[in-house]
């Protein structure tokens, strides 16, 4: 059975590639806390390490795994609670928080710290929230997600110094695993309503039906809905009108065979149940600011 890697951490300065990559991972590290020993240890750099006593705050976004063990954790939106083998917690820059093991059982963590734009905009979107920071992983693919991060960490030298794309990738592969943990545990606490199902398979149906739309009526009636409330809500949850979604459904269609095919216009407008190629050219340019013949030729074929 091979040896766990040693504990260490690293932390380095957040490069200008971070803007363009959204996320650029700055820091990270392992940590084994034995059960009944000091935590955290010493010898963490002063401007991470933190006394239960008095918490902390980092200037930066984190996400500590706990691989093994158990323990607890608080922060300024999180009252204490109990956390376990499983447990990421997304630890948010400006926001006090404190956590250690349980002295009985000690446990293994496993951090990076991520710094970029992204950051901000998943959480402004609800991907990643303050009020709920502990979301619980399936621990196996996070743990290795974690250790190939560390890898490219500790495999930095002289001779491959600056961003790595890699680590990047990595770390965008990270954060899609906790928001996709997160929308999962909201489905399971919030199931579903009759009407939101009833829009996700209007989008269903929309998109096999797109070479010969049906009305939304006769969609509503088929899908037992009353056509007021059906619209109203398709609009809420997906931000356009049931009509409209599926037209803009049509002319990606449409722009796709375009770019990929030799179809007239008119073939094109016939196999998506448009009454003519002038009403395709017209929706065409009203929803990309371009005529068909246009951007068929800014494609620049051979």
């Amino acid at each position: 059975m091979p040896r766990p890697p040693p504990d260490f951490f690293r932390y380095l300065p957040c490069p200008p590639e971070a803007e363009t990559w959204g996320l650029a991972v700055t820091g990270g590290g392992q940590l084994r806390n034995a059960p009944g020993t000091p935590y955290p240890p010493a010898g963490h750099p002063p401007d991470h390490a933190f006394a239960w006593d008095y918490g902390r705050v980092l200037p930066a976004w984190q996400i500590v795994f706990i691989a093994a063990g158990r323990g607890r954790f608080e922060s300024r939106h999180q009252p204490l609670r109990t956390i376990g083998s499983g447990t990421a917690l997304v630890l948010f820059p400006g926001e006090w928080h404190r956590y250690a093991p349980d002295r009985r059982t000690g446990w293994t963590e496993l951090w990076v710290e991520l710094q970029g734009p992204a950051c901000a905009r998943l959480e402004a979107a609800g991907e990643w929230s303050a009020a709920s920071p502990c979301v619980e992983l399936d621990r196996a693919p996070a743990e290795s997600l974690l250790r190939r991060i560390h890898a490219l960490l500790r495999g930095r030298d002289d001779a491959s110094p600056g961003f790595s794309p890699e680590s990047s990738a990595a770390a965008w592969e990270l954060a899609a695993r906790v928001a996709d943990a997160r929308r999962r545990h909201h489905r399971h606490e919030n199931p579903p309503s009759a009407i939101t199902r009833a829009v996700r398979r209007a989008e269903d149906l929309l998109a096999e039906r797109l070479d010969a739309p049906p009305s939304m009526q006769a969609l509503a009636r088929e899908l037992g809905v009353a056509y007021s409330y059906f619209r109203r809500e398709f609009r809420r949850q997906t931000g356009l009108a049931p009509r409209a979604w599926m037209q803009r459904l049509r002319l990606e269609k449409a722009r796709r065979l375009l770019g990929n095919s030799r179809a007239t216009l008119a073939e094109v407008a016939e196999t998506l149940g448009f009454s003519s190629p002038y009403h395709l050219s017209a929706a065409f340019k009203r929803a990309f600011g371009v005529s068909p013949d246009r951007w068929r030729r800014g494609l620049n074929p051979p």
